[in-house]
């Protein structure tokens, strides 16, 4: 599948604008995660390709908003898509592992599971701003955000702390990726 191709289908299961920047986030943010977690890995056991972790972020929500934000339904819409195309099992395992319907097994699952939380506290660390743009926002102050949980309640913490536990990255480490990845596309953003 290509980017193209994912677009397409955010743009078939009727997604809003700011569902559109949200999936574009974390795609940004997955692919940049997957360059990190490939460098110095020689031994890695599962193949990493930049594409297929770029397409789980992109895709990760895309029938969320067509399911009503029914959790139960989520990802569904999504996977029948998916299979009907005949896209890889790891992609739909991955997409599906982000809302705890299959397990969590490889590194790209691992990662859309810590990063879709992350994404949008940053977004909402930005749209704090004076500019509401995310060139103002630091990994500092994305942290004192974390730690204030009324700050953006809705930002599953827990969620995001397995950064560490299932990707070897530190909180802190973590941060600076996911901003810095969305920093550098903040225009395609909008933010």
């Amino acid at each position: 599948m290509t980017k193209y191709e994912a677009l397409k289908i955010l743009e078939e299961l009727e997604n809003s604008p700011n569902m559109i920047k949200h999936a574009l986030a974390c795609g940004f943010v997955m692919r940049d995660l997957c360059i990190k977690l490939t460098q110095g890995n020689s031994t890695q056991s599962e193949p990493f390709d930049e594409k297929d972790w770029e397409i789980v972020g992109l895709l990760h929500d895309a029938d969320y908003e067509l399911t009503g934000k029914s959790l139960d339904a989520h990802t569904e819409e999504t996977t029948k898509k998916l299979k009907e195309i005949g896209e890889k099992q790891e992609v739909i395992d991955a997409i599906r592992g982000h809302c705890d319907k299959a397990p969590r097994t490889s590194l790209m699952a691992k990662a859309i599971y810590a990063c879709d939380e992350l994404a949008g506290l940053v977004v909402a660390c930005a749209l704090v701003q004076p500019d509401k743009k995310l060139k103002s926002v630091t990994a500092e102050s994305v942290m004192r955000k974390f730690k204030d949980k009324s700050f953006a309640a809705g930002a599953n913490r827990d969620q995001i702390t397995t950064c560490d536990s299932e990707l070897g990255i530190p909180l802190e480490e973590f941060t600076k990726i996911v901003l810095t990845a969305m920093q550098e596309k903040g225009d395609v953003l909008g933010l």
